[in-house]
């Protein structure tokens, strides 16, 4: 049964912007250190930031306003065959416990200027 959707989209450009202006005070508020490190290991950081931060955004709105999550609280990771997962945290892990919502599936694209993200929340 399906508990949630979301998308989101992100400009790439704006997140570059934002990353670039505010630094490590911005990238720690919203991204976990595991996160930092996969997308500077990339040639283009920016895309794995922006689609990174629509995943978030994405599972934000299939949770709906049911609780506060802290972005930092859904960290974004791969595995080794590259498909992206959500790794829930703190109140966002106690949240989707107490909802019986056994898996995130999680859909992440960018191409040239957006970066886009969807979430399914599947109890």
């Amino acid at each position: 049964m399906i508990y949630g959707v979301g998308i989101d989209l992100v400009k790439i450009d704006r997140m570059k912007k934002v990353a670039d202006k505010w630094g490590d005070s911005f990238l720690k508020r919203v991204f976990t250190d595991k996160e930092i490190a996969y997308c500077f290991e990339r040639k283009e950081p920016q895309l794995s930031l922006a689609v990174r931060f629509a995943a978030k955004e994405a599972l934000i709105k299939a949770i709906g306003s049911e609780v506060f999550v802290p972005l930092t609280d859904i960290e974004i990771i791969n595995f080794k065959n590259g498909k992206p997962v959500i790794e829930a945290r703190g109140e966002l892990k106690a949240f989707l416990k107490e909802k019986s919502i056994k898996h995130c599936h999680l859909s992440l694209s960018h191409e040239k200027e957006f970066g886009i993200a969807c979430v399914v929340l599947e109890k």
